[in-house]
């Protein structure tokens, strides 16, 4: 299992890495109009008759300049400009939700992986135990080492049949210790395979909450430069503005995923977990009758 864990934490950085592009893309473009040679504008009647005479439109092109450094303004709106401008409070919530997103991709690859290999096994056994095969030779097949939950639980319940029946027990006695040896596999490889899906919950119920609350700081670090420089222009504001959606979004982008992912293998383990419990009532039907054979 580690080299599968390996392999998703590789996978999951991968997609971290291609999710947050710190090149030119999300960049504000801004672009300045060439200054060409023609007339200047026509400047505003003077002297007499100045008040009658009519305005028209300058004539020729206008020349705009802006003014600042537009390097340092298009740098600001990049995931690596807005992490690297806001305050220690939203970075410390936006590393969070970074390193829950990582994690969680994880898990989400490692669950993915691990569930697909155990359902191939899970079918070789079923297509093994079917064949026609004795018990005896399964249980010396899989007894040294169970690949997958239904063979443990098949190992569970013939150990336990094989210790009663040689210790000449009644068969309601038998009956009841096998069904109770299967019941506590069945729970044991329960917790296994839901190992982990409380992690993507708890990340899909926390996430954009604690993404709300860097939104949140972030917006009153907007109306601190607000009060502080007593202007209300688009270069005071928007900077926070999008420093706390930012953080917003690194919230959804945490969530979404790993409630995806746990509304999705909750399902498979539940599928999984019902399929352990119709084996077992089948094998104890088996196993039954094998015990009546026996005592004719």
């Amino acid at each position: 299992m580690k080299w599968m864990r390996l392999n998703a934490a590789g996978m999951a950085a991968l997609a971290i890495i291609l999710a947050f592009p710190l090149g030119s893309a999300g960049q504000a473009q801004i672009q300045t109009v060439p200054q060409t040679q023609g007339a200047p504008p026509i400047a505003a009647p003077t002297g007499e008759g100045a008040e009658g005479a009519p305005l028209g439109a300058p004539v020729g092109d206008v020349q705009a300049e802006f003014v600042g450094p537009q390097t340092e303004l298009q740098e600001t709106f990049t995931p690596l400009g807005l992490f690297v401008r806001a305050d220690w409070v939203v970075k410390s919530v936006m590393i969070l939700l970074i390193l829950a997103s990582f994690w969680s991709w994880v898990v989400i690859v490692d669950k993915w992986v691990s569930l697909g290999n155990l359902n191939r096994r899970t079918k070789r056994f079923e297509k093994n135990f079917w064949s026609g095969r004795s018990l005896d030779e399964l249980y010396a097949q899989y007894s040294e080492g169970a690949d997958q939950p239904m063979a443990s639980i098949f190992i569970a319940a013939l150990r336990e049949w094989k210790r009663s029946y040689e210790k000449g027990a009644n068969l309601s006695g038998i009956n009841s210790r096998v069904e109770l040896a299967m019941n506590v596999s069945i729970q044991r490889e329960s917790d296994k395979l839901e190992r982990g899906l409380n992690y993507l919950a708890t990340v899909g119920a926390t996430a954009p909450f604690l993404g709300l609350f860097g939104t949140v700081w972030g917006i009153m670090n907007s109306f601190q430069a607000i009060a502080v420089r007593q202007d209300t222009t688009l270069a005071v504001v928007a900077p926070g503005i999008a420093e706390a959606l930012f953080a917003t979004a690194l919230g959804l982008l945490a969530a979404i995923p790993a409630v995806v992912a746990y509304n999705r293998f909750q399902g498979e383990v539940t599928r999984y977990c019902a399929r352990l419990e119709s084996f077992a009532d089948e094998l104890s039907v088996f196993l039954l009758r094998q015990i009546d054979e026996r005592s004719r």
